[in-house]
């Protein structure tokens, strides 16, 4: 926070501790891990980098925070503690998650590569804010709460997981090419990367949904299926959905078969995201 938030001292209590609890509370960090290996593979630097992969996960945690709400998905537990709501209320959750995404934006409109180049920052900026937004991953979330229980379609999982999950990530590849200087060519071959990851890691936490444990997961689990809720799982099968991630694993390493060794934490992600059980 301090590093992010220079003025973070006048952050009232409890918003700056509400804040500081999910942000801190552990996680695998894919989205930021993401946008740094895809800017250094294309030549970027990790300094100019690292405040944009920072405000990433200040984005991917306010999502989280709204997301356990009552209101949304209903959870009482993240990465194995309790969610924000349930320890600091549901208001200041609120709050805390408002305030994470606005000062994921201030954070890369003051970064030194903003000061720098603020036509590519600009460029990252507005690629992040239409997948994090209304058409991407909010929208997403709109189609999860508004489709009907039990009534979903299989082509309509697609779209939601493509939005909810799978925007983010694909924005957090191309961000890092963006802002490490790389070509249209690697940028769209990254973006497509991202994307293919995005629903790797989707189709892979469904499948732990209904095979894991609360001790692997740090969170309930079965409880989208006990919603009436559609998964990849439940839409198409567990089996289908096991093809599907081993399809969709081949496919993102596809995506960056034209890098060479500089792309391999690329391609080293895609497998942890694979043998994930958590």
């Amino acid at each position: 926070m301090g590093f992010l938030a220079p003025d973070a001292s006048r952050i009232p209590s409890p918003l700056r501790e509400a804040m500081e609890y999910s942000l801190m509370a552990g996680g695998k960090r894919v989205r930021p891990v993401l946008l740094l290996c895809a800017g250094l593979a294309v030549g970027g630097e990790e300094g100019e980098l690292l405040p944009f992969a920072c405000a990433v996960e200040y984005i991917h945690t306010y999502s989280l925070i709204h997301d356990d709400l009552p209101a949304m998905d209903d959870d009482d537990f993240r990465r194995g503690k309790p969610t924000s709501h349930k320890v600091f209320g549901e208001g200041t959750a609120i709050l805390a998650g408002d305030a994470l995404l606005t000062e994921a934006f201030r954070v890369m409109a003051q970064s030194p590569l903003a000061q720098a180049d603020p036509g590519k920052a600009v460029r990252a900026i507005a690629d992040l804010a239409c997948a994090a937004g209304a058409s991407g991953m909010v929208g997403g979330q709109q189609m999860d709460l508004s489709a009907a229980p039990g009534n979903s379609t299989a082509s309509l999982v697609d779209e939601i997981e493509l939005r909810k999950t799978a925007a983010l990530i694909a924005s957090s590849a191309r961000t890092g090419a963006i802002l490490g200087g790389g070509s249209p060519v690697q940028i769209e071959a990254l973006g497509e990367y991202g994307t293919r990851l995005g629903l790797l890691f989707q189709v892979t936490d469904d499948i732990l949904d209904e095979t894991g444990s609360f001790e692997e997961m740090g969170k309930g689990i079965a409880k989208d299926r006990a919603r009436g809720k559609w998964t990849y799982p439940v839409a198409r099968g567990m089996q289908a959905a096991i093809e599907r991630a081993a399809e969709l694993g081949r496919e993102t390493l596809a995506a960056v078969s034209t890098f060479g060794p500089e792309a391999e934490p690329l391609r080293e992600l895609v497998r942890m995201v694979q043998d994930r059980r958590k």
